[in-house]
Formats: structure tokens, C-alpha cells, sequence
């Protein structure tokens, strides 16, 4: 496995933790060279609708620190560099991938008028913007680690209505592309799950 190395970001020691759903992995094509296994993160299923809030959505797309703006599985080291797993691949950028999962676990949960992204027009009452503060595999601990910052914005007055910090942590028995997208989807799922109730309680 190639890893690329990425220096040792100080103070990002929270955690978070959510399921996610492994998608499919893509085989090699002819040639000597070997093709990256590419893995999807899953939505949250959908459910009955209960009640709507009758509000409307836009969600933005999540910011991060560089290795995270890639499509690249992502592993913290013991001494608390970042490298790159060789060998597996997201099926999209990370920040956009996760986007759109937020959006569609919340069109999923039947609660909300409207879930758009800023570039649809679609005129809505809230933002919610958010941070990966963590999406990956540490080592140290065996873990699926992901912390994802998140902040209601009423729009027009960009007052924060609301702002919370979604983490989880889920093992993993070993480090390969396949186990390490299986335990960071399912920590994932566990995250959407909170700031889906998070979204729909707020007022």
C-alpha cells in the first residue's frame, strides 16, 4: 500500500462516529496497472412521514482541510500525520459525496418542505453549513473515526440559529480500502442519523 504522508494538524482531537454504507468496488480493465477499488457512502433510508416542519433547506457543501477536499480514503497516524490508503478510492470528492448524502437522508426522513443545494435557486428559509473536522482510519486506536461540524443559518439575517458537533467512532478490525470504507460508512450513517433529528427538532 502507498501511503502519501500529510504533516500532523494540530488541535483536532475530536471524534465522531457514523455508519455508512459500502458501495461497489470497481475492478482493473486490462493493463499491468492496478485500478483503485472505488467505495460509496449510503443515505439514510427513507421513512414515513411523520408530522413535516414545513421549512425549506439549503445545504452547502461541507469544508475541510486539504487531504479531506480529495477522493481519497484517509488514514491518521499514530504520531497524528495523515496518509493517504493505497489501493481505494471514494466515488466522488469527499465534501461533495457527503453533501449529497445529507441532502438525501434529509429529503429521505419526509420532514421538510424543501432540500436544495445554493447553486438550485431554490429560495429557502435556512442554510446549514458545515466542517469535516475528521473523516477517517486511526491507526492508533483501530478505529473509524468521523467528526463533522454543523450550524443552522436563518437566511437574510445569517444569524446562527443553531450549531453542533456530530462524531463517532466505530472499530475496525484491520486496515484495507474494503474494511476501512465498511467502518467509515457505518460511522457516517450513525452521524447523519444525529444531525437528521438535530435538523427536523430545530425551530
Amino acid at each position: 500500500m502507498m501511503r502519501v504522508v500529510f504533516p500532523a494538524s494540530p488541535g483536532r482531537a475530536a471524534r465522531a462516529g457514523a455508519g455508512l454504507a459500502l458501495l461497489a468496488a470497481l475492478g482493473g480493465c486490462g493493463g499491468s496497472s492496478v485500478t483503485p477499488l472505488t467505495f460509496d457512502l449510503a443515505a439514510l433510508p427513507g421513512q414515513p412521514r411523520a408530522g413535516g416542519t414545513a421549512r425549506s433547506l439549503v445545504v452547502s457543501e461541507p469544508v475541510g482541510l486539504q487531504p479531506m477536499e480529495a477522493d481519497r480514503i484517509i488514514v491518521r497516524e499514530r504520531g497524528g500525520s495523515l496518509s493517504f490508503l493505497g489501493g481505494g478510492q471514494w466515488a466522488d470528492r469527499l465534501p461533495r459525496l457527503i453533501q449529497t448524502r445529507i441532502i438525501q437522508s434529509l429529503e429521505n426522513s419526509g420532514r421538510l418542505r424543501s432540500v436544495s443545494r445554493p447553486g438550485d435557486k431554490v429560495p429557502s428559509e435556512y442554510q446549514l453549513v458545515s466542517e469535516i473536522r475528521e473523516f477517517d482510519i486511526d491507526s492508533g486506536s483501530g478505529e473509524a473515526v468521523v467528526d463533522l461540524s454543523a450550524k443552522l443559518i436563518a437566511e437574510g439575517s445569517g444569524r446562527v440559529v443553531n450549531a453542533r458537533v456530530f462524531t463517532a467512532r466505530v472499530p475496525v478490525p484491520k486496515v484495507d480500502p474494503q474494511t476501512a470504507a465498511t467502518g467509515l460508512d457505518a460511522a457516517l450513517s450513525q452521524v447523519l442519523g444525529d444531525l437528521v433529528r438535530w435538523v427536523n427538532a430545530g425551530r
